[in-house]
């Protein structure tokens, strides 16, 4: 597979960022600044991060370039330190004070490069009484109160997102909007700083407009009981004949009187509006829906303002009309796989090159930014260190 770099577009184009190679959050936030057009080098460690997926197959590490560096060989974090120099960001995934005793901490890289970003992504943050212990997203949005709201059944299990709520949306979308914003700063006064990007507090943060519902009584601390949660029964998901889904968000009344005609739903106006009468509409609702198939209903949609959309797995979802159409996911490769987001009228992201193999790019990057410290490193078994804590 060619891996050589191609021209750079997107908004950040001549942007330097070094990114210690770890897991989870971490490599999507650096993926994500590539894809808007940041020369992200990703300093990979001998032996791997220890995963078993395979590396041409790992889409985070799309748009990177990769240099083999051992950080606890003699001349490791000097090397990281040249980098450093030569850069705007420096993005890290590992368990507080570990980056400091490798000697590439903030004090160490902020005194080579006062301009330098130093992005931070944990799961519990910099300090707190649980920062320097093991985590997950799960554990994460569990104490934050998002996993208790996510799930069909008030009295049964919360469901789980996949980790899509804390390691990425919590997690590398706050990174990535701290490090522009640090960015923008850096560039505006000539200084540099820390940004601690905590999974938690992103977390928690996307519970704002949830929190405001709450404090105003129009939110029950209680799952599947509000109108966002599944406790409406025209904004949930129903089974079809065979076994596939609709989901139905139709909440305002015009949207609601076009679903409930669609649908061929009885006495539609009495049932939304009578609270009491919600647990009768549920039952109409999933017996209309179970008398067709998925693609029978979506037809039945298509187009229309009912706002019922079919439950897609993720192979199903590139070829949805709509998704084709706006080439929302695009195949680089050999790989099919998101495109670039969000889309820029005049600077667009690219996917210019195909995950970035463990060193692959090392003569590439001595040449480029002119760090001639670096050598290829001999293999040797993977550590823990850079697992996201």
């Amino acid at each position: 597979m060619d891996t050589r770099q191609t021209e750079r577009t997107g908004p950040l184009a001549g942007v330097r960022v070094v990114e210690l190679a770890g897991i989870g959050p971490g490599p999507f936030a650096a993926m994500l600044l590539a894809d808007l057009g940041a020369d992200v080098v990703r300093v990979d460690r001998p032996g791997g991060p220890g995963l078993g997926v395979d590396p041409a197959k790992d889409l985070t590490n799309r748009n990177k370039r990769s240099v083999l560096l051992d950080l606890k060989a003699p001349g490791g974090p000097a090397a990281i330190l040249d980098l450093v120099e030569r850069a705007d960001v420096l993005v890290e995934g590992y368990r507080p004070g570990v980056a400091e005793r490798l000697g590439v901490g903030p004090a160490e890289c902020l005194a080579r490069n006062p301009r330098l970003v130093y992005g931070r992504m944990t799961g519990w943050g910099q300090d707190g009484p649980l920062a320097h212990t093991a985590g997950h997203d799960i554990g994460y949005i569990a104490v934050t109160g998002a996993l208790g709201m996510i799930g069909p059944d008030p009295d049964g299990p919360p469901a789980v997102p996949a980790n899509l709520v804390g390691d990425y949306a919590g997690g590398s979308l706050y990174l990535v909007i701290g490090v522009l914003a640090a960015l923008q700063h850096a560039r505006t006064h000539g200084e540099g700083q820390v940004v601690d990007a905590a999974i938690v507090d992103g977390t928690a943060h996307l519970t704002s407009m949830i929190h405001a519902m709450l404090a105003a009584g129009g939110w029950q601390d209680r799952r599947a009981s509000n109108l966002l949660d599944g406790g409406c029964p025209f904004y949930g998901v129903y089974a079809t004949s065979d076994g596939g889904h609709m989901a139905v968000g139709a909440l305002e009344q015009r949207f609601y009187a076009e679903f409930a005609r669609l649908l061929g739903l009885p006495d539609a106006d009495a049932l939304r509006g009578d609270l009491a009468r919600w647990p009768e509409l549920r039952e109409a609702v999933a017996a209309r829906f179970r008398s067709r198939t998925r693609a029978e209903w979506t037809e039945v949609f298509e187009g229309t303002d009912a706002c019922v959309a079919p439950v897609l797995s993720l192979r199903e979802a590139p070829a949805h009309p709509h998704l084709a159409a706006r080439a929302t996911f695009a195949e680089h490769g050999g790989l099919v796989q998101p495109a670039p987001a969000p889309r820029f009228s005049a600077t667009p992201g690219t996917l210019r090159t195909g995950p970035a193999l463990p060193g692959a790019h090392t003569a590439e990057v001595v040449r480029d930014w002119g760090v001639p410290a670096l050598h290829p490193a001999q293999d040797v078994p993977p550590t823990q260190e850079s697992k996201t804590a």
